[in-house]
């Protein structure tokens, strides 16, 4: 993922995935910590990293990476570029995300068949930034349109973006609110664990804004 990078706060780091790929390092240069203890590999952001490197190394990278190591995550682009096909062919399992438009269908059908042929295996489906409205794709829908059953569907919440200007993930920084409570029962299905659902918190207290508007006008402590 180009920008997690960005969303981490890791725009800087001198070796990232680019590198990796190019020849110029060896993965465990491009590990960092993230917050809570993840470790992450940021893509990189550069155009000449992406113009130097060779999506073929992503395989040998990633054999390197699986060991002692639980899970890894890959943000795939969309697409049929070999960037975008090899992690689909490598992946013990492919997450559809999409959002409740056609286009978004659009793209995760051609990734599934996509997946498919390349001998993959479909582990289901996210519907991100769900909301209410009628004019949306349901669950159902998608489930139906796509043939894969809706793991997870992430409603749209404020708390994504506050989060993001904090560069910090939802889970950390509003851990209690709706999108990060639907994060965690994903992440629990994937790990085999229980998960005991918390109280939804919606938005933040009045009285942290109040506080916090109070020391902005007068200073206060």
């Amino acid at each position: 993922m180009a920008n997690i990078a960005l969303l981490l706060g890791l725009e800087k780091s001198q070796v990232t995935l680019h590198e990796v790929l190019s020849g110029d390092a060896e993965v465990s240069e491009a590990i960092y910590e993230g917050p809570g203890g993840v470790k992450v590999v940021p893509c990189g952001i550069s155009l000449q990293g992406f113009q130097n490197s060779d999506p073929e190394k992503l395989q040998k990278a990633m054999i390197d990476l699986v060991e002692g190591r639980d899970f890894i995550l890959i943000d795939a682009p969309a697409g049929i570029s070999k960037d975008g096909v090899i992690p689909l062919a490598i992946a013990d399992q492919v997450l559809l995300v999409v959002n409740p438009e056609l286009s978004s269908m659009a793209d995760a059908l051609k990734t599934k068949v996509l997946t498919e042929m390349l001998g993959g295996n479909i582990g289901g489906a996210l519907l991100n930034r769900a909301g209410l409205e009628r004019t949306e794709i349901n669950k159902h829908k998608v489930s139906e349109l796509l043939g894969v059953t809706v793991l997870e569907m992430i409603p749209e919440d404020s708390n994504v973006r506050r989060s993001a200007a904090f560069k910090m993930p939802i889970v950390i920084k509003s851990p209690t609110s709706p999108a990060a409570i639907a994060y965690k029962r994903l992440a629990s299905h994937f790990a085999g664990t229980d998960f005991i659902e918390p109280e939804i918190t919606l938005e933040e207290p009045t009285e942290a804004f109040v506080g916090r508007l109070a020391r902005v006008l007068f200073g206060s402590k």
